[in-house]
């Protein structure tokens, strides 16, 4: 059974750190790109983070850069997203995606892609 399963989310003040990770089952995570998208109350989802299969380049966007570190450990077929310098306007559930593309990521979730659940992060005092 092919399934993406995220933890590691919760409450954290801000310029706190979380760790997230993405685990995959059913199918070789390196030979997909993977990407983290987050989705807040009455807001859309917004992709910002990806790294591809294989040789794990990455990509962030500029509302994360140089404080979010995607990073995968292929032994334990598993993403990591290292957050820090948490601030309220992260708060979300962040989703990750496995997209089958071989060179390069995207941080834009298809329908054909694997999805999972998400995990609930908030950033509050």
């Amino acid at each position: 059974q092919v399934q993406l399963v995220e933890s590691g989310g919760g409450l954290v003040q801000p310029g706190g750190s979380l760790r997230l990770s993405c685990v995959a089952s059913g199918f070789i995570l390196d030979d997909y790109a993977i990407g983290w998208f987050r989705q807040a109350p009455g807001k859309e989802r917004e992709g910002f983070s990806c790294i591809s299969a294989g040789d794990g380049s990455t990509y962030y966007e500029d509302f994360v850069k140089g404080r979010f570190t995607i990073s995968k450990d292929t032994a334990k077929n598993t993403v990591y997203l290292q957050m820090n310098s948490l601030k309220p306007e992260d708060t979300g559930v962040y989703t990750c995606f496995a997209d089958r593309r071989p060179l390069g990521c995207t941080i834009i979730a298809g329908t054909d892609d694997y999805w999972g659940r998400g995990t609930q992060v908030t950033v509050s005092s």
